[in-house]
């Protein structure tokens, strides 16, 4: 006897081509990155090959760092074969062409749960193809991260709402107390969103909101200028050697005044000693001359390449939407690191971050995180993001272009137009491939 799949929708709805199945269990294997909160992993793949067993279905989970996702994808994309979900931290967009559409599976979610963030929606839809290369389920906010009692000597109790108190707060403690600030300029993930952040904050950006290029402006040049001045006065320079685990380990060895991150540390520093993390604390954006901008920390963003057809497909979609509809655990077992793209799905998210249920001191430690939907962008704005954009971004092009001048081995107008430069060519070549915007077009 055989039967159908069809993918969870509430009451209404919108069901994605049912297929039927056979009586033989479908094979579902899944990569995605480890997890910075270890307990999110143990509670994933238990749920994983739990929500197998009753679908028919026989789940596997590997995982892997961060940094190893695009190589994984793209060799499984080269091969023909691999695993059928994979789970990407960052906008896949330049891997559009060996990925199955799932505008079906992101269809179906807005029926069953409503709008979701902007952020979200930009991280896995491509507009100039009209296609969704991805589901992107969740994000994770970054916040400032800073030692309360240091900046309280440097006058500003409440931490850095601006990129000018960071730099004098930051210098103030560099200075009188011998601790620095923890911004890296490496070829790295937190180095490349921090120097994004302040490129923002002062309006410069990589491209404009119709995907043309205008890195080399006076605004930018402006922001390289100060970032690199942050650099020489506030900071040492490890940063320039920096893994994405350095700051963490440095806030929680209590060496660094204030980092631009997730709340990791502050979770693992609760566990190691929760005196010291009380006092952390966090601020969101920084502003500058332009406004508060910061990037996501990173996405959760699920694609299944092309290779995957069937009853694994189907199967595959359905897992998709199944694991949306299970939010508020995901939410929850990640310690509140993981927010939702779609909020219905985590109703108790507010209450969470006004009484945090993991302990923090004061418990409305995280409430900041409230607003992260007024000052958190993407990769790509004001524009999409693109492959182009995307490309730029896994080449560190942003941030060597900053650490070049910090270390003085070119000034900064003539690190922007050399960035600018190199960004127009490989524009021009995603262009070709009609997957860019802007230009002639």
């Amino acid at each position: 006897m055989k039967r159908k799949v069809v993918l969870l929708l509430l009451a209404s709805v919108l069901v994605l081509a049912p297929a039927a199945l056979a009586q033989d269990t479908v094979d579902i294997s899944i990569l995605q990155w480890s997890h910075f909160v270890p307990r999110y992993d143990e509670w994933f793949d238990g749920w994983a090959v739990d929500w197998g067993g009753e679908n028919g279905a026989n789940v596997t989970v590997d995982h892997v760092s961060v940094g190893e996702l695009p190589a994984a994808l793209s060799a499984a994309i080269d091969a023909g074969e691999g695993h059928t979900l994979i789970e990407m931290a960052f906008p896949p967009a330049a891997f559009i062409e060996g990925l199955h559409p799932l505008n079906d599976v992101n269809e179906a979610a807005a029926a069953a749960h409503g709008e979701r963030t902007s952020n979200c929606q930009a991280t896995s839809y491509l507009p100039l193809a009209d296609t969704y290369y991805g589901f992107t389920h969740g994000y994770i906010p970054d916040p400032g991260d800073y030692q309360a009692s240091l900046w309280e000597q440097a006058g500003l109790p409440d931490g850095p709402s601006t990129w000018q108190e960071l730099y004098d707060g930051g210098k103030y403690i560099m200075e009188n107390l011998g601790v620095p600030l923890g911004l890296g300029l490496s070829p790295e993930l937190d180095s490349r969103m921090a120097t994004r952040a302040a490129i923002w904050a002062w309006g410069g950006s990589v491209q404009d909101e119709n995907e043309n290029v205008v890195l080399n402006s006076p605004e930018t040049i402006e922001a390289v200028k100060f970032f690199a001045q942050l650099q020489n006065d506030t900071m040492t320079e490890e940063v320039f050697a920096w893994t994405p685990s350095s700051n963490n380990q440095g806030l929680i060895a209590g060496e660094l005044s204030y980092i631009l991150n997730s709340i990791s540390a502050f979770r693992s520093l609760q566990k190691i000693d929760p005196e010291a993390a009380a006092d952390i604390k966090f601020v969101p954006a920084l502003a500058g001359p332009a406004g508060a901008f910061a990037s996501s920390h990173v996405w959760q963003i699920y694609v299944i390449p092309e290779y995957v057809a069937g009853d694994q497909l189907e199967l595959a979609k359905q897992f998709i939407l199944d694991h949306t509809t299970t939010y508020s655990d995901v939410v929850y077992n990640s310690e509140l690191y993981n927010f939702p793209c779609y909020p219905s799905t985590v109703p108790e998210l507010d209450g969470w971050l006004t009484e945090d249920p993991f302990g923090s001191n004061p418990p409305n430690k995280l409430e900041v995180l409230k607003t992260v939907n007024d000052w958190s962008v993407y990769i790509g704005y004001p524009g999409t993001a693109n492959p182009a954009v995307m490309q730029l971004f896994g080449e560190n092009v942003i941030v060597n272009m900053v650490a070049s001048v910090a270390l003085g081995e070119k000034t900064a107008e003539d690190a922007v137009a050399e960035a600018h430069e190199y960004a127009e060519s490989v524009y021009a070549e995603w262009r070709a491939k009609g997957l860019v915007g802007g230009g002639d077009g």
